[in-house]
């Protein structure tokens, strides 16, 4: 009888399997696709940025030209023959020396506006 038991058991299990086949069956589930390999790194941009470069600004105009030889040097005043001779050349140096001084003056003060920035 025991050969029977098996026999009905083994029935019933092969049975209660086979039902199951009607029944509706869940997706299953498929691997997924590897992933897309990696994109090469985008070329990185360039930026150009522009740099203001200052420009020298030439002071001393061309016409302002050497120093003149001014008259009541130390060796002129020596040489001179007497107080008045000496006196003229002092006041000759000192016109010569006021008028260098006054183109001196108005070129220092056209470079200090040309170097001054501008503003909007």
């Amino acid at each position: 009888m025991s050969r029977r038991r098996a026999i009905a058991a083994s029935l019933a299990v092969g049975l209660a399997v086979s039902g199951c086949g009607d029944w509706p069956m869940r997706p299953t589930r498929l691997a997924s696709p590897p992933p897309p390999p990696p994109r090469a790194p985008a070329a990185e941009k360039v930026v150009r940025v522009r740099v203001p470069v200052p420009v020298p600004i030439k002071c001393v105009p061309d016409e302002l030209g050497a120093p003149p030889a001014y008259p009541d040097s130390d060796q002129a005043l020596r040489a001179a023959g007497g107080a008045a001779d000496r006196y003229q050349l002092l006041a000759a140096g000192r016109i010569l020396r006021d008028e260098r001084l006054a183109k001196l003056e108005e070129v220092v003060r056209k470079c200090r506006q040309a170097a001054r920035p501008s503003v909007p």
